[in-house]
């Protein structure tokens, strides 16, 4: 099995030593997204949900730029710094999931990466 990464300008760079995605075999491993919109580097901030919908514009850039959809999403895992925000969350993710939805894990986490609201991490499915 062969590894390969995927980049693209359209999601924010890696703000460390990862891979924005990493194709291997038949699976995209896509590292969590946080709410930085890629034009100006800064975090989405005005909202949560504006927070949540950034992320997901996120995903979808590298997912396109892996030749994937969200329709080839099999696993997703949710990190939310306050479970309180999980209803708004879910809401907007139905959107991009409305028919067969991947598996997925939502947890609660003390603290995540310049101090964000929400992370979503993806695996999909290439073959």
């Amino acid at each position: 099995m062969t590894k390969t990464i995927i980049a693209t300008d359209a999601a924010p760079k890696a703000i460390g030593p990862y891979s924005q995605a990493v194709r291997g075999g038949d699976f995209l491993f896509l590292s969590g997204q946080i709410a930085i919109n890629p034009a100006t580097g800064e975090l989405v901030s005005e909202s949560f949900a504006a927070q949540v919908r950034q992320i997901f514009k996120n995903i979808e850039a590298v997912l396109k730029a892996a030749g994937s959809n969200f329709s080839q999403v099999v696993k997703a895992t949710v990190f939310l710094k306050d479970m309180g925000q999980f209803a708004e969350m879910n809401g907007i993710y139905a959107e991009y999931f409305p028919n067969d939805p991947p598996a997925r894990s939502a947890v609660q986490v003390a603290k995540l990466p310049k101090d964000v609201d929400i992370e979503i991490e993806m695996i999909a499915f290439l073959g």
